[in-house]
């Protein structure tokens, strides 16, 4: 092969190299268009500086070495442990749905309840037990209270909720 071939080649596969990535940095800026800051350099938010929103999680209710593997069975060691089940609201899709399987403990105190937590309560505002996250933990003249919010709502519950209103905390979901 003489050496215009190959250097036709070589500009040829550098032209198509190129395009793809001319095209991929283009998605990358404008696939989050609603979203861009004209303001910013073009390049803010491909490299991390626009990262997801960062969520509590949940307190680890359960420690390691309650937790026992076994090649038939699990066991975990919890005492006063409950089955829990779901209406589909979707209100903590993807977290929860209706054929999740889910335990949960009664807490002892408001100190065992954490920011991050998905508590089962009595709402003032709906029959039933509902299940959100606690988004926020705070007291007022009347005590203790937490702030709960479903993970797919936009909007907390309506209303302070007192530690009487819980009924559990979610330590754990089987899929």
């Amino acid at each position: 092969m003489n050496v215009h071939k190959l250097l036709l080649r070589i500009g040829i596969f550098m032209l198509f190299l190129n395009i793809f990535l001319i095209g991929w940095f283009s998605n990358s800026i404008f696939s989050n268009s609603d979203s861009l800051d004209l303001e910013k350099p073009f390049y803010s938010g491909l490299f991390g500086e626009n990262k997801a929103k960062e969520i509590s999680s949940p307190y680890d209710h359960i420690r390691k070495e309650q937790i026992h593997v076994f090649p038939d069975r699990i066991t975990i060691d919890v005492k006063d442990a409950s089955w829990t089940e779901f209406l589909d609201t979707n209100s903590m899709d993807p977290l929860l749905d209706l054929d999740a399987n889910s335990f949960e403990i009664k807490p002892k105190s408001p100190e065992s309840i954490y920011v991050g937590d998905v508590i089962s309560y009595q709402s003032e505002y709906a029959s039933g037990l509902t299940v959100h996250r606690v988004v926020e933990i705070s007291e007022d003249e009347q005590g203790w209270y937490c702030i709960v919010k479903g993970d797919n709502l936009s909007q907390p519950d309506p209303g302070n909720i007192r530690f009487e209103q819980i009924n559990g905390v979610l330590i754990g979901i089987i899929y």
